[in-house]
């Protein structure tokens, strides 16, 4: 078994990545804002000024700062490279500036993923 983790830079290609993994055969996924150290440095990815009533729009420019980390496990190496093969054909190239980081890690031991019928 392999855990794989992308760090997703284009947060508007979150929706077409899942169905491209989903197409892949990845059946769970997990999804959660992250940023980097280039970008905290550069841009302020994390803001501590968002008023004390903020409004939606503030919400959205913060979301949007954002890159997606998606991470889920495979199997095997064949879903690996179907996972690989969806990754770059919706956001390109990982060797591209400003697509991504694909990590796949091996597994030594899960707990927790498959889980028993309600009793």
């Amino acid at each position: 078994m392999f855990f794989i983790l992308f760090v997703m830079h284009n947060p508007e290609l979150l929706d077409p990545l899942l169905e491209a993994w989903e197409a892949a055969g990845v059946q769970r996924a997990t999804v959660m804002l992250s940023t980097g150290m280039r970008r905290l440095r550069l841009k302020g990815g994390l803001r501590d000024d968002i008023p004390l009533m903020p409004s939606l729009e503030d919400f959205y420019e913060l979301s949007q700062t954002f890159s997606r980390t998606v991470f889920t496990t495979a199997e095997d190496e064949s879903m690996i490279d179907n996972i690989l093969e969806a990754t770059q054909r919706v956001v390109g190239d990982l060797r591209d500036h400003e697509t991504g980081v694909l990590l796949v890690l091996p597994v030594v031991k899960a707990y927790g993923l498959e889980k028993r019928e309600n009793r």
